[in-house]
């Protein structure tokens, strides 16, 4: 079978996103990530965009052995020096080098002409050469380019020296039926293009960015340009995981091979959302919160009996224990019957016809239900949580807040007191203090129910240990008081 390469570019055009930036060792905790995860290629920075950028490319080239790792530049001969020297200690190193291929850019950027553009790009392509074996050249915005014109530029950095060639949608323009084409008119209309790789780079502008990379390996292209969760500038780039896994799910039609462990894009999905402080939406294909979950009866009763009723992946096969059956007003008597049997609880027919009366009542109430709202429907008491906030008492200001917080577990009260750089933080010491699972906090968002400042307001939170993510949930007029229960109810379940 033949073979996709892929080029991570999430410590590039990833870390490009407003508010996402990444120190050095957060960059290096990424890229042996990455590496882990099988990818290829590691775009690990624009080493002459400051000496920050320059530092972290050469101590990735240090950390990490076995992807190429490769490095921006202008078609600027400084550049392609600074970037070499940046690459120095890599074990396989790629310089990364382009020019605008459309008129919009030749003309309004460059203030050019087509013909300058062909020389300095054959320059670029033959300097870089001189540094690295592995050149690839990007023919910026391509994706609005006279495909003539384009069809001569690819030709041109090829005959130079270029191994690789990128054709990137920069603005995200394309449709896939354009894009594909694109591709193809290369591969009929460029003499030497069986000795470079043709790789595309989309962009998500018009939500187009995976359809259209694979359009163009439809096509052709055999490297893909992708980053974790699809982050990068404006809407995005391209989503490794979505491309990944349309790929082994339509393998019949692809018959492409990669290298990634398909099993590790969820944890490297919480990982670049945590360090880059990017929430991932949670109706993310494949790593959103809900990618997986089902609330639906219908759909709640198709996948108990079968999964592949309603999913076309495995969850496991990237890395997420199991599908959610999530208990709302809009579940029907088989995800009732499944979460209760869950618990051991068994029901006639006509006895849960009358607890599903009762459950839609209390789902209407309270939205989401948990365990003990199903121990409670069925009719055992259950008070209070054997493990729960007893009480939350918190002090904040300009420098710093203190908590001071009691759990009861299974009775017994436990008391802390613990400060921290505000109202949230102070509150999980506290918690941590007395629960001790040595866990890391991996997503914690506040929702608001309805709407006003003295709304419900509705906690998700995420903790992680040994690699297995725990959900914890709740809920209340003190959005810190729900903090604190969702934490708990997180911790509780950690094994």
């Amino acid at each position: 079978m033949d073979r996709i390469h892929i080029f991570d570019t999430t410590l590039r055009d990833g870390e490009q996103v407003p508010g996402c930036q990444l120190n050095t060792i957060e960059k290096i905790e990424v890229a042996e990530a990455l590496q882990d995860l099988g990818v290829d290629i590691l775009e690990a920075g624009f080493p002459i965009s400051s000496p920050g950028d320059f530092q972290s490319v050469v101590e990735i080239s240090k950390a990490v052995r076995e992807p190429v790792i490769c490095a921006l530049t202008r078609a600027v001969d400084k550049d392609i020096e600074v970037a070499a020297e940046a690459l120095k200690y890599a074990r396989l190193k790629r310089i990364h080098t382009g020019i605008g291929a459309s008129d919009q850019h030749i003309l309004h950027k460059f203030n050019s002409t087509r013909d300058k553009i062909l020389e300095k790009a054959a320059h670029a392509a033959k300097y870089a050469r001189n540094f690295v074996d592995d050149v690839e050249f990007y023919c910026e915005d391509a994706g609005r380019a006279d495909n003539a014109f384009l069809a001569r530029l690819v030709e041109t950095v090829i005959a130079n020296g270029a191994t690789v060639v990128n054709i990137p949608d920069t603005t995200g323009y394309c449709l896939p039926d354009e894009f594909g084409s694109k591709i193809q008119y290369l591969f009929d209309h460029v003499s030497n293009i069986d000795k470079a790789i043709i790789s595309v780079h989309c962009h998500n502008d018009l939500g187009m960015a995976t359809a259209n990379t694979l359009a163009g390996v439809s096509h052709g292209a055999r490297q893909v340009e992708v980053t974790i969760n699809g982050i990068g500038e404006r809407a995005g780039n391209t989503s490794l995981e979505e491309v990944v896994m349309a790929l082994k799910s339509r393998q019949p039609e692809f018959k492409l091979q990669n290298r990634i462990n398909t099993r590790k894009i969820y944890p490297v999905s919480r990982l670049v959302s945590r360090l880059m402080r990017m929430p991932v939406q949670p109706n993310k294909a494949i790593v959103g919160r809900n990618a997986f979950a089902h609330s639906s009866g219908i759909h709640q009763d198709g996948v108990i009996k079968q999964r592949e009723n309603y999913e076309i992946i495995d969850p496991q096969d990237v890395g997420i224990k199991e599908s959610s059956i999530v208990l709302t007003a809009r579940s029907g008597r088989a995800a009732l019957k499944f979460n209760l049997e869950k618990l051991g609880i068994h029901f006639t027919k006509e006895e849960l016809d009358e607890v599903y009366e009762r459950f839609l009542t209390m789902a209407d109430a309270k939205k989401d239900l948990d365990e003990y709202d199903l121990l409670e429907l069925a009719g055992q008491q259950v008070e209070r949580r054997p493990t729960h906030v007893e009480s939350l008492a918190v002090s904040c200001g300009s420098n710093g807040a203190e908590a001071e917080v009691s759990v009861n577990i299974d009775g017994t009260n436990f008391k802390a007191k613990e400060t921290g750089v505000g109202p949230v933080d102070a509150t999980f010491k506290a918690i941590d203090s007395i629960m001790n699972k040595g866990i890391r906090l991996e997503e914690y968002l506040v929702q608001s129910v309805h709407g006003g400042t003295d709304d419900v307001g509705k906690v998700h939170i995420q903790v992680s240990k040994n690699g297995i993510i725990y959900y914890g949930f709740g809920s209340d007029k003190d959005v810190i008081f729900a903090t604190a229960k969702a934490y708990i109810d997180a911790l509780v379940k950690v094994i």
